[in-house]
């Protein structure tokens, strides 16, 4: 069973930035794709962006391209959502994945990932 760890979450003002971090404590990050899910309240949860397990692929939801980035160091064992130009409808859980694979492809689809982390609150004020 892996454990992902994330961090980098608080309360930021619209216009502004937060980088999240998450990091695997089993296995070697390499050994996963990863993607990154928010869950506003009431709401479902959304894909936000996937990053295949080279770094050579990445994908992003609509409502955050152009203003996120999702970037890997695997020799750091950690992956990153920079996020620029916040919105408050950017305030959400943010949730990272790991998907194990022997491919080096992205995923949208929550149901693809074998493991997440506990979340981290993404607070944007007006």
């Amino acid at each position: 069973q892996e454990e992902l760890i994330e961090s980098g979450g608080g309360l930021v003002q619209a216009g502004g930035s937060l980088r999240l971090s998450c990091a695997a404590s089993e296995r070697p990050l390499i050994s996963y794709n990863m993607g990154w899910f928010r869950q506003a309240p009431g709401k479902e949860r959304e894909f936000v962006a996937s990053i295949s397990w080279s770094g050579a692929i990445t994908k992003y939801g609509d409502s955050v391209k152009g203003r996120f980035t999702i970037s890997r160091d695997n020799d750091k064992n950690t992956m990153w959502l920079q996020m620029n130009s916040l919105k408050p409808e950017d305030t959400a859980v943010y949730y990272c994945a790991a998907l194990q694979s022997s491919g080096d492809y992205v995923s949208i689809r929550a149901t693809t990932y074998s493991f997440w982390g506990q979340g981290t609150q993404v607070t944007v004020s007006s």
